[in-house]
């Protein structure tokens, strides 16, 4: 019997459920402090993922969530990035 490859899993953020990584989208804050959304997955520096989800985002933007766990500000056109990666996603 042949296994087949295992699906990576990552805890949403905001809802906290492990959930494939196909699903989810990474923000990065890298050494420099720089804080953007990482489309690859491979980027260096400290990773959070989000649910792909228009109303998981808004709920990280309330809370502040991101903020929290990357230690850093998130700009507001961060928000906006995953917002219209979620339209695109749904109009594909």
């Amino acid at each position: 019997m042949a296994k087949g490859k295992k699906t990576p899993l990552r805890k949403c953020v905001v809802t906290k459920e492990m959930m494939p990584k196909k699903q989810l989208i990474r923000i990065v804050r890298n050494k420099d402090g720089d804080v953007f959304v990482d489309e690859t997955g491979k980027q260096n520096g400290r990773g959070a993922y989000v649910t792909k989800d228009s109303s998981v985002i808004e709920t990280a933007r309330e809370k502040n969530i991101l903020a929290h766990h990357l230690k850093a500000d998130i700009p507001a056109s961060i928000y906006e990035e995953l917002m219209d990666m979620v339209a695109r996603e749904h109009h594909e």
